[in-house]
């Protein structure tokens, strides 16, 4: 189906390729999932694929020609007083058009002589034909019965564009990209913003899709059950490898191999250490038995110790110069967080005592709370979309009233939140400005503080409105390092987090000794790190205790 030849890319005035020399395929049963750090090209590949970029070289071959393309962008760009009906259904502005006409032709019939009736006849006849043809697609019921299947069902067709939030535009052109009946997909990054009820839905959706699908995503759990095949790029050598199975049989192979490598590499140090220390007691003994007699037989034994150890020097140069010698592995620098010393709490960091919350007195989401947070505890608070999980955050922080009851925050308690629409951000700042207001430090301490964030050099006085979605999160989690807070409250903290930045942040939680509260739908980072889950469902929140794997 999809044929991708030794694609290569370099963007003007840089140094190396983003891409080079990409070669895989996708074929009908296949779902190939797209891995690599932010920053390695994965969304330039896919730009490449669909023909919104040209490449260097290399090439695309679609087979058949005609092939069906259905293709899912980060973001779902359409003028924002667009109805969700004329992005689900591409024809129903083409149905408008049709009914206007058929009714413009059974008008124009009542008024026309009879010579006349028969040429409108036909067009009536003719416009009717395309009214019920279009009819048939847009209301078939299908796009409904996948918008429930994303949970957006309660949402009217009529609805602006504008009015969606980022996660409902997401699942809205995921939506719409299915009712299109594709024999490929191509999806970049589908599972941002979706919760775990749309997340099970979609996996159980593309495992039965007898198609093609190359897939970019960071949530692992989601890759463990759609794709049977990685591409993962390298973010160092702009190549890419191809690996069989799923995520995790990648993740796998890879350690295996650095496994190897690493082993290789030290059997290889005491080789290079063993035969240094050889060739230079070899020469000491030569120098010594050199100096210390003038006996000619003497010296001459000499040389020929001073010849053995140039013949080893030798040996040695070749052993290091061989083609076979394993390079050191190389560390993948990737996002580091230090939290450092926190002040410590009592055993009670949050109490919540009759809570309910929301925003209308008459109809809370959620009522009659009585929950602790305590000391060092990780929860998750999982759900599906729209039932509460941000109010509730929102509420606990002190950003919303409560309906009734009270939030009862512990002493010495110090929160750093990070919100799901990186709305704390000063879009005017940079990195670098943002990090000087929030920490007691210089500009040299402060560039050296944001380098373990991955901004180096002059990205530190990038705008924050120009920065990428992940960009924004790694930055905000520099604020909370920088504001030392002992409870952090994340919503939706990973999302635009790539694999290895998610496994340091995992990482790191393991490693805080403050308390966590996290809106999250990453169900993999969920199973490593929360030692409670609070589920919230139509207006029922439901605690679950449990062993982190990484506990």
């Amino acid at each position: 189906m999809l044929t991708v030849s030794n694609i290569t890319k370099r963007y003007p005035g840089a140094d190396e390729p983003v891409l080079k020399n990409i070669t895989f395929t996708v074929n009908p049963g296949e779902r190939v999932g797209l891995i690599g750090p932010n920053g390695s090209g994965k969304t330039t590949l896919l730009r490449i694929i669909t023909g919104a970029l040209d490449a260097d070289g290399g090439g695309v071959q679609f087979a058949p020609a005609d092939l069906r393309v259905g293709y899912l962008p980060q973001g779902l760009d359409v003028p924002d007083e667009t109805p969700l009906r004329d992005v689900l259904f591409p024809q129903a502005a083409a149905l408008r058009e049709a009914e206007a006409e058929v009714e413009r032709l059974a008008d124009a019939m009542s008024g026309t002589p009879d010579h006349e009736i028969e040429r409108l006849l036909a067009d009536y006849a003719g416009a009717l034909e395309r009214l019920e043809s279009l009819s048939r697609v847009v209301e078939s019921g299908e796009g409904e019965r996948v918008l429930a299947g994303l949970s957006l069902d309660d949402v009217p067709l009529d609805t602006p564009v504008g009015t969606l939030s980022g996660g409902q535009k997401t699942r809205l052109g995921l939506a719409a990209l299915l009712v299109g009946h594709p024999q490929l997909l191509i999806l970049d990054e589908p599972t941002n913003h979706l919760d775990v009820s749309a997340l099970e839905w979609l996996e159980a959706w593309l495992q039965d899709f007898p198609g093609g699908a190359l897939i970019v995503s960071h949530d692992r759990t989601f890759l463990d059950e759609t794709v049977n095949r990685v591409v993962a790029i390298d973010n160092q050598t702009h190549t890419a490898r191809v690996f069989e199975g799923t995520y995790s049989d990648y993740a796998a192979a890879v350690r295996s191999e650095l496994d190897k490598q690493w082993a290789q590499w030290r059997d290889q140090q005491v080789e290079i250490a063993r035969l240094q220390a050889d060739m230079r007691q070899t020469m000491a003994r030569a120098v010594c038995k050199e100096n210390a007699t003038n006996d000619d037989r003497q010296r001459r034994y000499a040389k020929k110790v001073a010849k053995r150890a140039k013949s080893k020097e030798t040996r040695l140069k070749r052993y290091l110069e061989a083609e076979d010698r394993v390079e050191k592995p190389r560390p993948v620098w990737n996002l580091k967080l230090d939290f450092g010393d926190l002040p410590t709490t009592g055993q009670d960091v949050i109490a919540l005592e009759d809570l309910a919350i929301g925003y209308d007195p008459a109809a809370p989401l959620l009522r009659d709370l009585n929950l602790a947070l305590r000391a060092r505890e990780r929860i998750a608070v999982l759900g599906p979309n729209g039932h509460g999980k941000s109010t509730l955050l929102k509420t606990i922080i002190g950003a919303l009233p409560p309906l009734a009851g009270r939030v009862r925050t512990g002493a010495s308690v110090k929160i750093g939140y990070l919100a799901q629409e990186q709305e704390i951000l000063d879009p005017a700042s940079n990195a670098l400005e943002v990090i000087l207001s929030e920490a007691a430090m210089g500009q040299t301490d402060a560039r050296a503080f944001l380098h373990f964030f991955l901004f180096t050099g002059d990205e530190v006085f990038t705008p924050v409105e120009r920065l990428s979605y992940g960009e924004r999160a790694r930055l905000m989690l520099a604020v909370l390092v920088a504001r030392g807070a002992n409870l952090l409250v994340l919503d939706e903290p990973i999302n635009h987090l790539d694999v290895p930045s998610r496994e340091q942040f995992e990482q790191a939680l393991a490693a805080f000794q403050g308390s966590v509260l996290a809106v999250v739908h990453d169900r993999y980072f969920v199973d490593r790190f929360a030692t409670t889950v609070w589920y919230i469902e139509n207006g029922t929140l439901t605690e679950e205790v449990r062993e982190p794997a990484l506990a």
